[in-house]
C-alpha cells in the first residue's frame, strides 16, 4: 500500500500543500476531547521519577567536594527545575499541530546550523573540559547539539515527504539532505562531539530509510559513515587511545587514565550483582566514578539496584520506543507520512542514545559522553527529549481524532 494512498478508511480525502495529512470529512471531533497516550505518559513518568531519585543518590556526595562546595540537594533541585521546564516544553510542543511543525522544519534546521556556528565563536560558546558545546543563556546553558537533534528529526521527515518520488535516486533524493548533514557533522566535529554526530546521523538516516530511501543507497551511505567515523578515530590520538583503553581497560597503561571511568563503571556493575547493594549505598559514586550523575548514571543504578534494576530501566525504554513506532505506523496508515516519520524518528533518537549510553557504561562500546534520556542530569538533554516526546503525543492525539472521523 502506498504511503500516499488517496483513501483512509474509505472516506474522501483532501490533501493540502504539504501533501501528507488528509482532512477527513465527517463529524468534527474536538482535540480537547481526546486524552494523551496513557502508556507513553506512564513510562515517561517512571523514567523521570527514577531518574530524579538516582540523580540525587549519585550526586549527594558531590557536596563534599571543593569543586562544587554546595548543599546535598543542589543537583536534585536543579534537576527538578529542568524536569519542570521540559514538561512545560513538551506540553507546548504537543499543543502545536503537526502541519505547523511541517512548515517550521526548514526554519528549525536553519536555526540549528546557525547555533552550531555561533557556539564555535569565542565569547559566545562556553568551553568545558576542552569542548565548546554550550551557549550561556543566563538562566541555563544550552547544549546546541540537543536542539540540533530535534531540528534534524523534523527536517529529515519533512525532506522525505517532499522528495518521496525521488528516494530511489541519490542525486535527487538523498544528496541534498546528505550535504546538509555533512555540514552539520562538520560543525559538530569542531566542538568536538563524536557521540552527537553519531546520534544525529542515525536519526536522519533512519527517518530517510523508513520514508522509502533505496536500500542500496542506504547501505552504501552506512558503509561510508562507518569509514568516516573510523578515520576520525584513527586521525585523533586521544580518540584512538579511548578505543585502545576500551579494548583493555584493566591494563596498567589505561586503568588510571583513559579507562578510569570505564573501569570504575564496571566495578560498580560488578558490586551490584543481581539485586544491588541497596539504594544510596553505592561506593563508586563517592568521588571514584566521574560524572556518576550524568553520563554514567546507569552504573550507579547497576550498583545500587543491581541487574534487576538495570533490566527494569531497559524494559521501560523498550516499551517507550515500541510505542513511538506504533504511533508512527498508525499515522502512516492514515496517510499522515510526515507525522508518522516524526514519531518513528523519536523512537530512533531515544533508542540509539540508550544503546550508546548503556553500551559505554557496560564496556560494550568505547567511552563517549552521551546522557541516558530522561534520567541523566542535564537541562538541555531533558528539555529536548521531553519536547520530542511531546511531538509523539501530538501525533497520537491527531491519529485518534482522525480515527473518530474528525479533522485536525
Amino acid at each position: 500500500m502506498s504511503l500516499f494512498s488517496r483513501k483512509a478508511r474509505g472516506q474522501p480525502t483532501v490533501y493540502r500543500a504539504w501533501a501528507d495529512e488528509p482532512v477527513l470529512r465527517g463529524r468534527p471531533t474536538s482535540m480537547r476531547a481526546d486524552g494523551y497516550d496513557a502508556a507513553t505518559l506512564l513510562i515517561t513518568f517512571i523514567l523521570l521519577s527514577l531518574g530524579a531519585l538516582m540523580v540525587y543518590s549519585a550526586s549527594i556526595s558531590l557536596a563534599d567536594s571543593p569543586r562544587y562546595d554546595t548543599t546535598h540537594y543542589h543537583f536534585l533541585l536543579r534537576h527538578a527545575v529542568s524536569i519542570a521546564v521540559g514538561l512545560a516544553a513538551a506540553y507546548a510542543v504537543c499543543r502545536i499541530p503537526m502541519r505547523v511543525w511541517y512548515k517550521l522544519a526548514p526554519w528549525l534546521m536553519g536555526a540549528a546550523v546557525l547555533l552550531l556556528v555561533l557556539v564555535l565563536l569565542p565569547g559566545v560558546g562556553k568551553s568545558v573540559n576542552g569542548s565548546r558545546r554550550w551557549i550561556d543563556l543566563g538562566i541555563f546553558n544550552l547544549q546546541v547539539t540537543e536542539f540540533a537533534k530535534f531540528a534534524i528529526l523534523l527536517g529529515a521527515a519533512a525532506f522525505t515527504v517532499k522528495r518521496q518520488d525521488y528516494m530511489h535516486s541519490f542525486s535527487r533524493g538523498l544528496a541534498p539532505m546528505a550535504l546538509v548533514m555533512c555540514f552539520v557533522a562538520g560543525l559538530i566535529s569542531l566542538q568536538p562531539d563524536l557521540g552527537a554526530i553519531m546520534v544525529t546521523v542515525v536519526v536522519a538516516m533512519g527517518v530517510l530509510f523508513l520514508g522509502g530511501l533505496n536500500l542500496r543507497i542506504f547501505v552504501v551511505v552506512l558503509i561510508a559513515v562507518v569509514l568516516v567515523v573510523a578515520l576520525m578515530i584513527y586521525d585523533s590520538p586521544w580518540r584512538l587511545q579511548r578505543v585502545m583503553a576500551y579494548l583493555d581497560p584493566w591494563s596498567s597503561e589505561y586503568a588510571l587514565d583513559k579507562a578510569y571511568q570505564l573501569s570504575h563503571s564496571l566495578i560498580a556493575f560488578g558490586r551490584g550483582e543481581f539485586f544491588g547493594v541497596g539504594l544510596g549505598a553505592s561506593v563508586e559514586k563517592l568521588h571514584y566514578l566521574p560524572e556518576a550523575h550524568t553520563d554514567f548514571i546507569l552504573a550507579v543504578i547497576g550498583e545500587e539496584l543491581g541487574f534487576a534494576g538495570v533490566t527494569f530501566v531497559l524494559i521501560c525504554y523498550y516499551f517507550l520506543v515500541r510505542r513511538a513506532f506504533a504511533i508512527g505506523r498508525q499515522a502512516i496508515k492514515l496517510d499522515r507520512v510526515f507525522s508518522g516519520l516524526v514519531a518513528e524518528g523519536v523512537g530512533i533518537w531515544i533508542g540509539i542514545q540508550v544503546v550508546i549510553n548503556a553500551g559505554v557504561a557496560t564496556g560494550l562500546l568505547p567511552t563517549k559522553g552521551l546522557t541516558l534520556p530522561l534520567m541523566s542530569y542535564g537541562g538541555s538533554s531533558l528539555l529536548f527529549t521531553l519536547a520530542a516526546i511531546g511531538l509523539m503525543l501530538r501525533v497520537d492525539r491527531e491519529n485518534r481524532v482522525l480515527m473518530r472521523g474528525g479533522k485536525v
